[in-house]
């Protein structure tokens, strides 16, 4: 029978210790068990002060009350009737209700202190019904109570056994959540300490970085001080300087007097010399009369000094316009022709370009294309230090050009068709008799690789940039250097001669676009905006507008009569290698390092690709009529599209 117990179950032992059971067999059990009555009756008390319910499985004998002793009845003919067994437990369970009513009527709480440890049968019994051990169970209470009525076995007065088992688990749950809660308070403490070391380096940090702060503002107040004091050392000096520009500047003055007084003399004597020249003054004869002597020993006066230096300057600029052969820059600037072909054009831009052929032309890389100005002709330049002339459309090779002795960088016709201009990485530039196929003429004088090339439109001037950060240009007629145009701060990729004019326009690895006055050699205007170092730049056909590509793949147009930006537009990450407008202006073309070829639609602003190149695309061209597109590759390969 299952009952509810708070520490009170008056069990077998107990009675077994007033019918007086030896204390030997109680003894043995308590050894079995390894415990003693000490030990069962802290642990007891233990248990009755915590007021721990359980359930546990009791059975219930009747106890005799008298000495009559009973005779053992084998268990084969032992058996007690179905409705006498009913009826006693019927009663118990009335007896039981009874008084579970009369307690919570007297609404009486049973203290834990009174209550009555577990008895050591009770405790065997429980827990081999814990265990599931029924068949033990049996034999155990068989054999028990027999000892019992025999007399064979005495209990003592504290033979009880706690419930050690629920002792254990709750302390082995106690002892695991106090586990736990120590693992969690040492990662936390771990986890606090490298807080607090983070902590102290970032204190030290700061510490440091303030004292560093004071120490350069002290200095910086130090300096202060310092320079104030300096300038103030320095207005004195200034003072005085600027007297003294005021009395140079009169001095100036005054020389400048000095000098037009001194060129209306010079210019009086002049037209003496040549009176004297003509024979209309009778003096001529006695002065070449005089001997050496007399003429060395006499006095030399104002008049005849003058006379003399005239002369010797007469002379010296006859001498100069013997010997010079430089070309005179054009004044009167024949109108752009490009203006009436863009008019009369009225044709739409062609943007369905297809790959129609491929020639092979160098074993480097392409570096440049160029269009005859009258011709279906074009001329490539590559890598392996050779220019190739082409016949169109069949590609076959007219006229091979050798000579630089390193990479060539860029090529140019000639307006009229029969020279070309090369530069190479060898700092020359060259000019080639393209009815001969030989170099004609080499200028020499950049100390770096030159970029580019360009001819004026009169033909007597070719102008060149460099990797010195310098432009040149250069005389054909005196075949020298006319002047070196100073001002970018890096490398100068590009460069090319407004239509009919003499207007220079140069493309900077600083960034920026200068526009020169090629008679002076002087920076114009200079245009800001590309974040990059600008591959290319160049002029549409009228002229009004600059189209520039740079490192990053980003093309700018510009107003060149505003010198303002109109538009930006952003084709990378991969570079723009060049840029080149088709004969209308309408279209402009841009060769990407990732070969791909943009056409740009100025109108619309649509933006058309041509996939055809296996690798980089270094340069593009539109032939004169914009039927034909040729691009060079860098496996040395020249693409025609159509």
């Amino acid at each position: 029978m299952w009952c509810g117990s708070q520490g009170q179950a008056p069990g077998a032992l107990q009675m077994a210790a007033q019918q007086g059971i030896p204390s030997s067999a109680l003894r043995v059990l308590e050894e079995a068990l390894g415990m003693g009555s000490t030990a069962a009756g802290d642990t007891a008390e233990a248990v009755a002060a915590e007021g721990a319910y359980y359930l546990e499985q009791v059975t219930i004998t009747e106890a005799s009350e008298d000495d009559y002793e009973y005779e053992e009845i084998p268990d084969d003919n032992y058996s007690i009737p179905e409705g006498e067994e009913d009826l006693a437990k019927a009663v118990q369970m009335v007896q039981e209700q009874a008084t579970d009513t009369q307690i919570l009527e007297q609404k009486t709480v049973l203290s834990s202190k009174h209550a009555v440890p577990e008895a050591i049968e009770d405790f065997l019994c429980n827990f081999l019904i814990k265990m599931g051990m029924t068949r033990t169970l049996d034999c155990f209470q068989s054999e028990w109570y027999e000892l019992i009525q025999k007399g064979v076995t005495e209990l003592r007065g504290g033979g009880h056994v706690p419930d050690v088992y629920t002792q254990n688990m709750l302390l082995e749950n106690e002892n695991k959540i106090l586990k736990k809660d120590l693992k969690h308070y040492k990662q936390a403490a771990d986890k606090a300490r490298e807080d607090l070391l983070k902590t102290q380096k970032e204190r030290d940090f700061h510490r440091m970085h303030h004292k560093r702060t004071v120490q350069e503002k002290d200095k910086l107040i130090n300096d202060l001080k310092g320079l104030k004091l300096h300038y103030a050392s320095y207005e004195p000096t200034i003072r005085v300087l600027y007297e003294k520009h005021h009395a140079l500047l009169k001095q100036k003055m005054l020389t400048s007097l000095e000098r037009d007084r001194a060129v209306v003399q010079i210019s009086g004597l002049q037209e003496t010399l040549k009176h004297m020249e003509i024979g209309h003054t009778f003096h001529a004869p006695e002065i070449r009369v005089v001997p050496n002597c007399e003429k060395e020993n006499a006095p030399e006066g104002p008049t005849q000094k003058g006379l003399r230096e005239a002369r010797e300057q007469s002379k010296r600029k006859t001498k100069m316009k013997v010997s010079t052969k430089d070309s005179e820059f054009p004044t009167d600037m024949q109108p752009n022709p490009n203006l009436c072909l863009c008019k009369e054009n009225i044709c739409p831009a062609k943007f369905d370009y297809k790959l129609n052929n491929i020639f092979r032309l160098h074993e480097l890389p392409v570096s440049c294309i160029a269009t005859h100005p009258h011709k279906d002709i074009l001329v490539s330049c590559g890598e392996d230090r050779v220019w190739k002339m082409v016949g169109l459309p069949k590609g076959n090779v007219l006229l091979t050009g050798l000579g630089h002795t390193d990479w060539l960088s860029d090529c140019c016709f000639h307006p009229s068709g029969n020279k070309l201009a090369t530069s190479s990485g060898d700092t020359t530039v060259k000019l080639w008799d393209l009815s001969k196929g030989n170099c004609i003429l080499t200028f020499e004088g950049h100390t770096h690789a030159v970029w580019s090339c360009t001819w004026h439109s009169c033909g007597d001037f070719v102008a060149s940039s460099s990797l010195d950060t310098t432009s040149k240009i250069w005389d054909v007629n005196s075949e020298r250097c006319r002047c070196t145009l100073y001002g970018h701060t890096d490398s100068v990729n590009s460069i090319e001669f407004f239509p009919c004019s003499n207007i220079l326009l140069t493309g900077s690895a600083d960034k920026s676009l200068s526009a020169w006055d090629a008679r002076t050699g002087k920076c114009e205007q200079s245009l800001y905006g590309h974040m990059h170092s600008i591959n290319d730049a160049t002029f549409t056909p009228r002229g009004h507008m600059i189209a520039s590509c740079d490192a990053c793949g980003v093309t700018k147009l510009w107003d060149f009569r505003k010198l303002l930006p109109i538009v930006s537009i952003d084709v990378g990450p991969s570079p723009g290698n060049e840029v080149n407008f088709d004969s209308s202006g309408q279209v402009l073309a841009q060769a990407s390092g990732n070969g791909v070829i943009h056409l740009l639609d100025l109108k619309s602003g649509q933006i058309h690709k041509l996939m055809g190149h296996e690798s980089e695309a270094h340069t593009v061209v539109f032939s004169h009529d914009g039927e034909t597109l040729f691009s060079g590759d860098s496996d040395g390969t020249i693409r025609t599209w159509s």
